[in-house]
Parts: structure tokens; C-alpha cells; sequence
């Protein structure tokens, strides 16, 4: 009985040891070109959240923020560069054909989410939605309807 005990208590300080990690990074504890990035790409945005992730070889931090109501996520990598912004949208605010080529995608998928990307210049619409046999998809479109690999 001693045993379980103690395999559930070391379970349940992992779990809380884990709960903590995932709260991320403080603006104060980035490198000063980055923190300078964040303070400006915010532009007044609660920040939600910050963590660090290494993407193809990219050392890089994801800001998580909310203006507004809607949420406004970014990536900056170490030397302060703003590398991707996404911003919460609605499909209605997508141009025609991105519009019509996510309808068409999305027939009959659920919970779908959308999102205006800027990444190296390009403007692309996300589109994230359960299909019609419940897997979890995400679609990449540009201005003119074409999908975009990422």
C-alpha cells in the first residue's frame, strides 16, 4: 500500500512540477532585443503567455496575447526578429477566394478557427477545424484561394 502511495505522490509533484513549466517565460527574462520585439508587437496586449521552442534548427519565442477579445500570437526568434504574427479572425474577414477555397475545404468539418498570418512579407489565412471523420486539420490558403504548404 506504502508503494502506491508514494507512486501517486511522486505523480501528483510531477503533474504540479509540469503545470508550473507550462506557465512559460516573463517578459523579463528574454534577451533585451527580444523583450524590445515583444514590447513593441504587443502594442498594449495582455500577454498570456511566452515560451521557447527551437523550429528547424530556429531558437524562438511564442508570445501568446489578447487584445481586444481576440487573441494575437507571435514568434520572435533570439536576436529579436518577428518572425510569424497570427491574429484571431473571422472567415467573413478573408478576401473571396481565400473565403471561398476554406468553405469548400471545411464542408462538413466542425469547431473551425481562423486566423490572418504574417510571415516573410506573405498575408496567408488559417483555417483549423475537425474534419468529417473527427481528425484535427489545419490548412494554409493565400489571398487568391491557393493552398499553401507550410
Amino acid at each position: 500500500m506504502n508503494r502506491v502511495k508514494n507512486c501517486l505522490m511522486a505523480a501528483v509533484v510531477l503533474a504540479t512540477i509540469s503545470a508550473v513549466e507550462a506557465k512559460g517565460l516573463k517578459l523579463k527574462d528574454l534577451p533585451p532585443a527580444v523583450q524590445k520585439t515583444v514590447t513593441e508587437t504587443a502594442k498594449g496586449a495582455e500577454i498570456k503567455n511566452i515560451s521557447k521552442e527551437t523550429e528547424k534548427g530556429v531558437t524562438q519565442y511564442e508570445v501568446e496575447t489578447m487584445l481586444n477579445g481576440k487573441h494575437r500570437d507571435f514568434n520572435v526568434d533570439d536576436k529579436g526578429v518577428l518572425l510569424l504574427v497570427e491574429d484571431e479572425a473571422t472567415l467573413d474577414s478573408f478576401p473571396a477566394a481565400a473565403k471561398a477555397a476554406v468553405t469548400k475545404a471545411i464542408a462538413g468539418g466542425k469547431g473551425a478557427k481562423f486566423e490572418v498570418m504574417s510571415k516573410g512579407g506573405k498575408t496567408l489565412y488559417e483555417v483549423e477545424f475537425k474534419d468529417k471523420a473527427g481528425e484535427n486539420r489545419a490548412l494554409l490558403f493565400s489571398a487568391d484561394g491557393t493552398e499553401v504548404k507550410d
